[in-house]
């Protein structure tokens, strides 16, 4: 079986918005308009769906939510869907989507945070490639150098080959304050910071160069698919990457022993049995007693005999690699720079 990339999106297609998770609450409409507006200045006409503005932990009911993105993906005038955002319980979704439906024309389907849990079942299961490492919201946000946007990997040709190198410098604290100001475009970015190492026997900067299919999501809610149908990472890896794979995790807030202990149930579930190297997103998320958040990753995932590379740009931390999963991507690291090289094949 072979990954089936979406066809590039081009202006005058259409990007569909919809809210499988959380929507929006009226408090930060303006931020939502605003990145609405960016997109259709860039040249893309945007649908909005029912299932988007709401006060509450979900956008609607779940056979609505699943229903609007059904028809936003399936309809061959939509060439990518791009939620404002994630959100909480995405999951109950899992069991009303016709996955088979959604392989058969292709769709971008981007985001991250808990639109993980909707991302890696429909590459696992189908092979259909999907974008990971932004949602609308963050859309107005421009790459720093190094770095690439959703519309810059969406708008790729087929085959195409995409480097980004790791800025070294991140958010230390906080976000903006979108209430306030709805129009930020550039992230403030206070915080130096690289890329480092935490396998066994190695390193910090012990160069790295290694090659797999690229597969992943956020830990707090893809580890709850490990061992399911919607989270056959080993199935995946015999029927599409002969190659070997390699795994990025995004670590939003949860303590290290929580992350600890989903690591290991990933583990369990063959989640790295193929894996060529691992990375593992750079996290807010505090200690646990003497557990840090690096002691986490280095006793789940060190001993694996792979490389297995920290406070990765795979996160909720800004800012943000675009990661398709599927992708072939090349790994590289050493002292002085650290890259993501994909081929969309």
């Amino acid at each position: 079986m072979t990954i089936s990339h979406p066809r590039p999106l081009r202006p005058g297609d259409i990007v569909g918005v919809t809210a499988p998770s959380s929507g929006v609450p009226a408090r930060l409409a303006g931020r939502l308009d605003f990145a609405v507006e960016r997109l259709r200045a860039s040249g893309y006409p945007v649908r909005l769906g029912a299932a988007l503005r709401s006060d509450g932990i979900v956008s609607a009911p779940a056979p609505v939510r699943a229903a609007e993105l059904m028809a936003m993906l399936t309809d061959p005038a939509v060439r990518a869907v791009v939620p404002p955002w994630g959100g909480e319980l995405a999951i109950d979704l899992l069991g009303r989507i016709d996955w088979d439906a959604l392989a058969a024309d292709p769709t971008w389907l981007v985001g991250f945070s808990d639109l993980s849990t909707l991302l890696l079942p429909l590459t696992l299961r189908t092979g259909v490639a999907t974008l990971h490492g932004h949602n609308l919201m963050d859309s107005p946000y421009a790459p720093p150098a190094g770095l690439l946007g959703w519309l810059d990997v969406a708008t790729a040709a087929p085959g195409a080959t995409l480097e980004q190198t790791s800025p070294r410098v991140h958010r230390g604290q906080g976000w903006d304050d979108w209430e306030a100001d709805p129009t930020p475009t550039e992230w403030v970015l206070d915080t130096p910071g690289a890329w480092v190492r935490l396998d066994a026997g190695a390193g910090p900067d012990e160069p790295v160069d290694v090659t797999g299919r690229l597969i992943g999501g956020c830990v707090e809610t893809v580890a709850f698919l490990a061992g399911t149908p919607y989270g056959d990472v080993p199935g995946f890896a015999a029927a599409h990457a002969p190659e070997g794979l390699v795994v990025y995790l995004d670590v939003y807030g949860w303590n290290a022993s929580d992350v600890g202990r989903a690591l290991w149930g990933m583990r369990h579930a063959g989640w790295f049995d193929a894996a060529n190297a691992v990375l593992v997103s750079r996290t807010r998320g505090p200690a646990f007693e003497d557990l840090t958040q690096h002691d986490a990753v280095r006793d789940a995932l060190g001993d694996l005999g792979v490389p297995v590379l920290a406070d990765v740009e795979c996160g909720h931390v800004p800012p943000y690699l675009a990661l398709v999963n599927g992708a072939v991507a090349r790994v590289r690291h050493d002292a002085t720079a650290s890259s993501v090289t994909q081929t969309l094949a």
